[in-house]
């Protein structure tokens, strides 16, 4: 274990840690944690250069919005609140990984290439852009993918181009990342229609698309237009019907389920998984409207208690939002992390199971 690992897991978990890094003015441990000090109002990232409080003035908050809620404001010298420091470390990584989206690399190789500890940058990294690097890195290969296949490269080709190792480990990713198999999406969708309809919600817009065998895609977005250009790219030889009348009733169940007032879907669902990912979606699917599990307890469930990372993945691929509810899978000690429609989606849903649960809102 290196010291940093060891200043961020170990240490920055204890309120002795968090003191000594700011006694150290540690710049690895900004973003972590802030300070604040009781006599003068005001808190701080650990690394801030004014004179240095006495300790017991001192208090910790994991977040600057829960320090300015508890009354306190942001040090003028080093503005806690702006992200200066925090995005350019974020840029840095993200350029190391567009440098090269064949390549693989670890969470420990890229926080080497950007000088700072793996468990600081997966926090920043998640923050601000909104995934984690490794969710990064897929999203990088789909798109390599897509382009080979949109050139007319063959599968295996493609398959190469986008830096999968094998062709199962492309099959096993392709459902997600391209809505279809590879073979399908090279044709885009040649020979099928997709009905589909966009719509306001209180999560932003939800897309809903549907072939004649079922719902094959649910996914959320603050642009509408990113939602239809996406699909028009998935499906750009498919014969593609925007039908608001025809979605309505899948809509609809949606929004009933936004607000509270519906826990579980009806929908005819056409979506390609493989066979582990079909046992942790039908495994997701059981888990009881308002309650989470953890990774662990997946894997666990499914008789593969090694198998977490594996689970993850399969959360992260799911293609139909809320009709296979990934939202209610969660860190093991209780961190919500990894929605691929981003996080604050995922704390709105849980809220919202555990209002409707606590009120009796649902019959």
């Amino acid at each position: 274990m290196n010291t940093a690992d060891t200043l961020d897991t170990l240490q920055l978990e204890s309120d002795d840690g968090r003191w000594q890094a700011v006694v150290d003015r540690d710049p690895r441990a900004d973003g972590a944690f802030f300070f604040a000090v009781r006599t003068t109002g005001v808190f701080c990232r650990p690394s801030c250069a004014s004179r240095a409080p006495r300790r017991e003035n001192v208090e910790f908050f994991t977040t600057s919005d829960a320090a300015e809620h508890a009354g306190y404001r942001p040090c003028k010298h080093c503005q806690p609140t702006s992200l200066p420091r925090e995005l350019a470390i974020v840029e840095r990584a993200c350029k190391v990984l567009d440098a090269d989206p064949q390549q693989r690399m670890t969470l420990q190789q890229l926080s080497d290439a950007v000088h700072i500890s793996p468990f600081h940058l997966q926090r920043l990294f998640s923050r601000i852009v909104g995934v984690s690097p490794r969710q990064y890195q897929a999203a990088q290969r789909a798109g390599v993918l897509r382009e080979a296949l949109q050139r007319g490269r063959d599968v295996t080709r493609a398959t190469h181009d986008a830096g999968f190792g094998s062709s199962s480990r492309m099959y096993e990713a392709a459902p997600a990342e391209l809505g279809m198999t590879p073979s399908a999406y090279r044709r885009k969708g040649a020979g099928s229609t997709a009905h589909f309809a966009i719509a306001e919600t209180s999560l932003g817009f939800v897309l809903v698309a549907a072939t004649d065998k079922g719902v094959c895609k649910i996914a959320f977005s603050d642009d509408r237009a990113a939602l239809s250009e996406q699909l028009a790219t998935d499906f750009a030889q498919a014969e593609r019907i925007e039908d608001t009348k025809r979605m309505e009733p899948f809509v609809a169940q949606i929004r009933a389920y936004l607000h509270g007032t519906r826990e579980r879907f009806d929908l005819p669902l056409d979506i390609g998984a493989t066979a582990f990912q079909r046992r942790v979606w039908d495994a997701l699917r059981s888990i009881p409207y308002g309650e989470t599990r953890s990774y662990s307890d997946i894997a666990a469930s499914l008789g593969e208690p090694k198998a977490v990372r594996a689970v993850a993945n399969a959360c992260g691929r799911n293609p139909v939002a809320l009709a296979i509810p990934c939202h209610r899978v969660i860190g093991k000690d209780g961190a919500i992390a990894g929605y691929r429609w981003g996080l604050h989606r995922k704390e709105a849903l849980l809220e919202t199971e555990r209002a409707s649960g606590d009120t009796g809102k649902i019959a």
